[in-house]
């Protein structure tokens, strides 16, 4: 299972359905679905941290073959993929038979599911139904990031949202 395996959010959005999965879909796929012209090349999640969501999570994560993300090994690093292990850090760069999976608990300048999902829509693809995180709760996490893909993303969030100001 290589980090080259074709990126396949269809498939992994069924399969966090299938497992009843609460999350709220973050980043640049989410952002995509407002129109956000960036391509991403993987999905990024904010769970709830309710311990039996964690553990549908870890199950889901588990039919994925999911395994930890690094460059330096393509097909990734095997590891305990239990609820335990899974809320023991923040943040968890991921690779998987479905492609590139990023779970962030506590997004940058957010406060996590609870705080996301309040203003989160919901959207239907292909008869999944998926929360996803309102554009500027994005637009909030990629300001405190501050990475150099994040003030690029941010500068085009501001000027979709600022359009739609204009259009409404």
């Amino acid at each position: 299972m290589s980090d080259g395996h074709a990126f396949d959010p269809l498939r992994i959005i069924s399969t966090l359905a299938r497992h009843r999965v609460d999350y709220v879909l973050i980043g640049a796929m989410a952002a995509r679905l407002y129109g956000f012209p960036r391509v991403t090349s993987d999905a990024d999640i904010t769970p709830s941290l309710d311990m039996a969501n964690i553990e549908r999570l870890a199950a889901a994560l588990q039919e994925l073959g999911a395994r930890i993300y690094t460059e330096a090994v393509p097909d990734g690093l095997p590891f305990d993929c239990s609820a335990p292990m899974l809320i023991r850090a923040e943040l968890w760069n991921l690779t998987s038979s479905a492609g590139r999976i990023d779970i962030a608990f506590r997004p940058a300048g957010t406060d996590g599911y609870d705080d996301l999902r309040v203003n989160a829509q919901t959207f239907e693809i292909q008869s999944v139904r998926v929360l996803v995180a309102r554009l500027e709760d994005i637009l909030r996490s990629k300001v405190a990031a501050d990475r150099p893909k994040d003030r690029s993303d941010a500068m085009l969030i501001r000027a979709m949202l600022a359009s739609a100001r204009r259009d409404s």
